[in-house]
């Protein structure tokens, strides 16, 4: 053997000794906690699986019961068949109760859901209220066992986010861990509902945690399996929808029907999104003018919801048996467009009317019939060319679910999963783009963003908006007696000049401050009460607020791009 070759091959030896003991000693100092935070990940998968499992349980069994249905798949042919008064009845009872549910567990009898799970996750290192979570989610139950349109993903996901919250508190974790929990939790409660692995981990990172770091996705993966596992043990491996054989795509003359379809679509979403929230708006307004209780508002939304019912019983509850008409092309081009328009009706009634339950399955209904009348029409015009119409409802469906969650990866494999048809991919993929970039201008990015921009907070725009709002100007100020403090006398004279910011605030609301002052600092206060002379702290310097805010920035770039 030639010398240099020796040589290479020693120097080859050495380097591979070093990193296999580099290695091992990793593996005896980290291996072991990260085993231990995976064991954490798949006990919250399974209690959040077993969660979402009780929860659709007991919302079938009650239904079944409340509307006297044997099989709840045909929940509504059978309401068709009771009496007008009791279809009425049962969900202004419901409403009713909801309203005494929220008034109890809720400051503001508002129903927690998944736009509240992405605000714990950016803002309160992976924590969810408790109390008004648990309350929120027996409040869903409630409205969807009783008749409320809308769907059991959001009640699960926050349910699920409280399971991980308990956790986070009692092993004290920092707020990396709390989010991956958080993440390990949504992923099985999504999982564990829709019998979806694949989707419900996407689903976590891609709409609550909103990045795809790495050192999170082996986490939520265990997690998202051990959900499914919980699921197939009640049902078996099957999917929710049973679809007939599609035909096939005609790429160079039908796919331009599926991009039309995809816009048709984004406006569809829009006009949900936007019903609900003209809905929750006309609704807070007869509140305020009508003085109405706020423990009696759901009930009204109930009221509503009966009346419709009456004559329109497919807008009850999730909408299983109409997804499936549509679906399978068992309804006509009139009625697919009736359902459409009577669905959006019935799910701002329900949300507007704090009645709970999320948006996600009225969102697949919707555009289950959205995408079955766009194929009616677009198979009549040229139907040699043409594919299935339930092949456009399918398209459709992922179409309007994925601009409504401002979720076009996750949601375009959860129609894969729900139905079991792998087969129409570019279809999906093609509506599902266009889709979600219109919505995504019609409104902040998702419906779940814009709740949350309609409170103030600003996580549509990025990090670097609100990452402000996390930082305590407390923590950021100097004191009076520190070295390199500000002169007394001159934090003074711009107290009186109204220049000052409250220690509890946050850099959110010191950073205009600054702008429209032109001053390097801002005196810090206390106010004692009202009336009462203000108590000078310190000062916060326009260099050290800045340096806090590029600190919490620098740690959440670190996190997304671990």
């Amino acid at each position: 053997m030639p010398r240099r070759l020796k040589l290479y091959l020693h120097a080859a030896l050495v380097a591979l000794r070093r990193e296999l003991a580099l290695a091992w000693r990793l593996l005896r100092e980290k291996g072991p906690g990260q085993v231990q935070f995976w064991f954490i990940a798949l006990i919250i998968g399974i209690a959040a699986g077993f969660a979402a499992l009780l929860f659709r349980l007991g919302i079938e069994r009650l239904q079944a019961a409340l509307y006297r249905s044997g099989d709840i798949r045909l929940l509504h042919s059978h309401a068709e068949t009771l009496p007008w008064y009791w279809v009425l009845l049962i969900p202004v009872a419901g409403g009713l109760v909801v309203g005494i549910i929220l008034n109890w567990f809720t400051p503001d009898g508002r129903v927690r859901a998944v736009a509240d799970v992405i605000e714990g996750a950016a803002l309160f290192e992976g924590r969810v209220e408790r109390r008004a979570g648990l309350g929120s989610a027996l409040a869903s139950f409630i409205t969807l066992s009783t008749g409320g349109s809308s769907g059991r993903e959001g009640p699960v996901v926050h349910l699920a986010a409280v399971i991980s919250t308990w956790i986070s508190r009692w092993i004290k974790a920092d707020g990396i861990t709390g989010r991956d929990l958080l993440g390990c939790a949504v992923a099985a409660a999504v999982s564990a509902s829709f019998n979806a692995p694949i989707a419900g981990a996407l689903f976590a990172l891609e709409v609550v945690l909103r990045h795809f770091a790495v050192h999170a996705f082996a986490p939520i993966a265990i997690a998202s399996v051990a959900g499914t596992v919980i699921n197939r043990i009640e049902f078996g491996d099957v999917t929710e929808f049973a679809l007939p054989v599609a035909g096939g795509v005609a790429f160079y003359v039908e796919l331009p029907a599926f991009l039309i379809l995809g816009l048709v679509s984004g406006l569809v979403a829009g006009v949900l999104m936007r019903a609900i929230f003209i809905t929750e708006d006309l609704a807070d307004t007869l509140q305020k003018h009508s003085r109405l209780p706020r423990v009696l508002r759901p009930a009204l939304a109930g009221l509503l919801l009966g009346v419709m019912a009456i004559f329109f019983p497919h807008i009850i509850g999730v909408g299983y048996e109409t997804t499936s008409a549509a679906l399978t092309g068992e309804l006509l081009l009139h009625e697919a467009v009736v359902f459409a328009v009577l669905k959006v009706v019935a799910v701002a009634i329900t949300i507007g009317g704090r009645m709970g339950g999320g948006v996600f399955s009225p969102s697949l209904m919707l555009g289950a019939l959205t995408g079955l009348a766009f194929g009616i029409v677009a198979t009549s015009i040229l139907p040699e060319v043409s594919g299935s119409q339930t092949l456009y409802a399918l398209a459709g469906m992922g179409a309007v679910a994925a601009a409504v969650l401002g979720a076009p990866i996750s949601t375009t494999l959860i129609v894969f999963e729900l139905t079991g048809d792998w087969q129409t991919g570019i279809a999906v993929m093609a509506s599902v783009s266009l889709s979600s970039a219109l919505a995504s201008r019609l409104v902040e990015r998702s419906f779940f963003l814009t709740q949350l921009e309609r409170r103030g907070i600003h996580l549509a725009a990025g990090p670097q908006a609100y990452l402000l709002s996390t930082v305590r100007v407390a923590s950021a100020m100097r004191k009076l007696a520190e070295r390199r403090a500000a002169p007394e006398d001159q934090l003074w004279a711009l107290v009186e000049d109204g220049v000052y910011i409250d220690a509890n605030a946050t850099l959110e609301a010191a950073m205009p401050v600054f702008e429209q002052s032109g001053v390097s600092f801002i005196p810090v206060v206390t106010i004692a009460g009202e009336g009462a002379p203000p108590e000078l702290l310190g000062a916060l310097h326009q260099v050290d607020a800045l340096k806090a805010f590029n600190r919490v920035l620098a740690a959440t770039a670190a996190e997304e791009h671990s």
